[in-house]
């Protein structure tokens, strides 16, 4: 295996994306894969600076267009300094959210238009995306209860109505029903084990392909 695995984890708050990362983090390592874990916006010093702003839940007015355009430049600088120079390195990325974020929470979120977002991702990305993506789906009031049982102050995006949060999973799930090579949903309104089980699932699928791949070359 030469070139690195990019691997993301998506889904929106209260899906439980902390807690999986771990655990993915931890499958992956057992293996013997030196991994870079990182997350957007951020991975950097530039995209925690504007990951910042754009979570802060404070009356700083930010457009749509203008936290689109933040994103897209905390994407470059992560692309170019970061998850790159890791793949091409052999070692394997696995990141907190991507570019199907962009389009679920901007794009069907926002109401962007998927064209224009098409564009900045060819321009930024280069054809460059995730070699697997684990959606971790749970219904929009499940997660809305698990996020405010942890007793943190909701960001910007937690903030939004139920329309909004409604818009994102169903982009999400459609995303997966458009490129079910790629991306993967996975029931997250169950138990923490369960989770796990069809995680490693998925991943022990990921790891054969890349072993038969290897062997093949």
């Amino acid at each position: 295996m030469n070139k690195g695995g990019f691997i993301t984890i998506e889904g929106a708050d209260g899906a439980g994306k902390t807690t999986q990362l771990n655990f993915v983090e931890e499958w992956i390592s057992q293996r013997g894969i030196e991994l870079v874990r990182t997350r957007e916006p951020g991975g950097t010093a530039l995209g925690e600076r504007l990951r910042q702003i754009l979570l802060a839940a404070n009356d700083l007015s930010i457009s749509d267009e203008a936290e689109l355009l933040m994103i897209f430049a905390a994407r470059q600088q992560h692309l170019d300094q970061l998850i790159i120079p890791a793949l091409e390195a052999g070692k394997w990325v696995l990141s907190d959210r991507f570019t199907d974020a962009t389009y679920a929470y901007q794009g069907a979120g926002r109401g962007i238009a998927f064209e224009r977002i098409e564009v900045l991702e060819n321009w930024v990305q280069k054809g460059l995306q995730p070699d697997l993506t684990m959606v971790l789906d749970v219904n929009v009031e499940t997660g809305m209860a698990r996020s405010a049982g942890r007793g943190l102050e909701a960001d910007r995006f937690e903030r939004q109505a139920i329309t909004f949060k409604e818009a994102v999973r169903l982009n999400y799930l459609q995303r997966a029903a458009q490129m079910p090579e790629r991306i993967h949903v996975i029931d997250a309104s169950g138990s923490v084990q369960s989770v796990q089980h069809s995680l490693v699932a998925v991943l022990e699928g990921f790891w054969d392909s890349r072993t038969n791949l290897a062997g093949l070359q």
